[in-house]
């Protein structure tokens, strides 16, 4: 973990979105970076959101307009930065005749289509769903919808991404690595490391990024040691995906009585993805788990509006993460701000700390920005903020090209059906050709884990992507567990094991 000058400028504590973020602004920057991730990257919060780039049309009836704003604007940069892991979606908001009446709806998503200078995506148009494809699915009392737009995006991919190319600009970063003490030694930090093997590390950096997430106010009390340390509001949000209720491409958002909302999204070719829900946890992070009352929740939101009954019959996985909130003092946890709160601790000649509380996926690059901004003062060198224009490795291409991609992929690939080209390009952009190299069939590219996943993109995830197990690659890397038995995901992880095992004989070997 020695970098040649012996310091880092900033060490990163949290593989998250934010961490990464984090990481790759200041290594653009000019400065030396250390990233440490107990677990995998994005094995937390940033692989169990909704998967959404949204300004977060729901938070206009909290006042958040600062917020919306933001996210907005940065709808369109990211769509730019990553249009290959991020897309556009149309979203059909049916009108509930018991609950938000038509024309507080209409005025919400017009300052949802004009807050943000709106650029690449389409307006809000109204539908008759007694004449739309997307009144098909559902009960018919609702006769009426607005239709509106927000991005997808592949979440922990989006993770993996900000840390390649943070790793590609000179950061080090370091997957399954604790930080186990962290203590200020004039104007530096003294750092220990534990990896999974057990294997102590040390390293000294001018300042330290807490970005743990959920466990931002442990890490402060426990590796920093301080007393009465700011605190979160942990709030569990869950998701069902079931068999696919529908058979188009756009997304919904329901309303529900209860004053929240509840999306149904089209979801890995053959499911729907149902969710969430804001319920207050107390519970240890790593352990979150969809509850029997929150799937009661999400079925009966998804019934109150399809024809089709959705039971658990029809759930083909779940998932839940913790939204590790500033502590505002809101008496309901959907009532709690998404804002994100950026805390500096700092006395004159000391090294600083700044912890980074709650934030929204969408925002994770202005949150970067503002971070780099309040450590501006101790590394005035820094140079300006630059990733606004910035692509993601493999989204070096047009918004509109994503099509071209795929043809020109399967066209230099001709054994590639079109929608493995497809998927290729989506998780990897144009560096797909990196995994498919000088291939001219399937079996140049190894054994196949399932339906799709082959040993090249396996070896490629390991190298270039940090994944240390079949969890990794299946859950977070892709989706394709959805499509994967027991056996593949066996036979995957003793392959990974035989890989991790002799690199790591080979580390030692060498005295890396």
């Amino acid at each position: 973990m020695a970098n040649p000058a012996g310091i880092f400028d900033l060490a990163v504590i949290g593989g998250g979105i934010n961490g990464c973020g984090i990481a790759r602004d200041a290594v653009g920057r000019g400065l030396k970076v250390l990233l440490a991730e107990q677990n995998d990257l994005a094995s937390g919060t940033s692989s169990a959101s909704t998967k959404l780039i949204h300004g977060g049309l729901r938070y206009l009836e909290h006042y958040e307009f600062r917020l919306v704003r933001e996210a907005l604007i940065e709808r369109e940069v990211l769509l730019n930065a990553a249009p290959h892991i991020i897309w556009p979606l149309r979203f059909i908001l049916p009108h509930h005749k018991g609950l938000r009446p038509r024309w507080f709806i209409r005025i919400g998503l017009f300052l949802y289509d004009n807050l943000g200078g709106r650029k690449l995506l389409p307006g809000t148009r109204s539908l008759d769903l007694r004449h739309d494809a997307a009144g098909a699915p559902l009960k018919p009392g609702f006769t009426h919808a607005f239709e509106y737009s927000d991005c997808w995006v592949e979440d922990a991919r989006l993770v993996a991404l900000n840390a390649r190319d943070a790793a590609e600009r000179g950061a080090d970063i370091h997957v399954r690595t604790r930080c186990t003490s962290a203590r200020r030694v004039g104007d530096l930090w003294e750092l220990r490391f534990e990896d999974a093997a057990g294997r102590v590390t040390e390293a000294k950096a001018r300042a330290l990024v807490n970005a743990a997430g959920p466990w931002v106010s442990s890490f402060l009390g426990g590796a920093v040691g301080m007393n009465a340390p700011d605190k979160i509001r942990t709030v569990k949000g869950s998701h069902i995906v079931v068999e696919k209720l529908f058979d188009h491409d756009r997304a919904y958002i329901f309303q529900n009585a209860d004053g929240r909302i509840c999306f149904a999204i089209p979801y890995e070719q053959d499911f729907t993805l149902i969710g969430t829900t804001d319920a207050d946890y107390q519970g240890e992070p790593g352990k979150v788990a969809i509850s029997e009352e929150e799937t009661d929740y999400l079925l009966a939101a998804a019934n109150e509006y399809f024809q089709a009954a959705v039971t658990r019959a029809n759930i083909r996985w779940t998932y839940a993460g913790i939204r590790p909130l500033y502590d505002d003092g809101a008496s309901k946890a959907q009532d709690a701000t998404r804002d994100y709160v950026l805390k500096l601790d700092q006395k004159s000649g000391e090294a600083p700390l700044l912890s980074v509380f709650g934030g929204k996926i969408t925002t994770y690059r202005r949150l970067a920005e503002a971070a780099l901004e309040k450590l501006q003062p101790f590394f005035p060198a820094m140079t300006a903020p630059w990733t606004a224009q910035a692509t993601l490795p493999g989204g070096d291409f047009p918004v509109n090209a994503f099509a071209a991609q795929v043809g020109a992929l399967a066209q230099k690939y001709p054994f590639l059906e079109l929608k493995e080209a497809r998927r290729l390009v989506r998780a990897y952009g144009t560096r797909a050709e990196q995994i498919l190299g000088n291939a001219r069939n399937l079996v140049d590219l190894g054994r196949r884990f399932g339906p799709s996943l082959t040993e090249a993109e396996v070896n490629y995830l390991i190298e270039q992507e940090w994944a240390r197990s079949a969890e990794d690659i299946a859950w977070r890397r892709s989706k394709l567990g959805l499509h994967m038995t027991a056996s593949d995901i066996d036979a995957l992880q003793t392959y990974m094991a035989g890989r991790n095992g002799a690199s790591a004989t080979a580390a030692a070997l060498t005295g890396r």
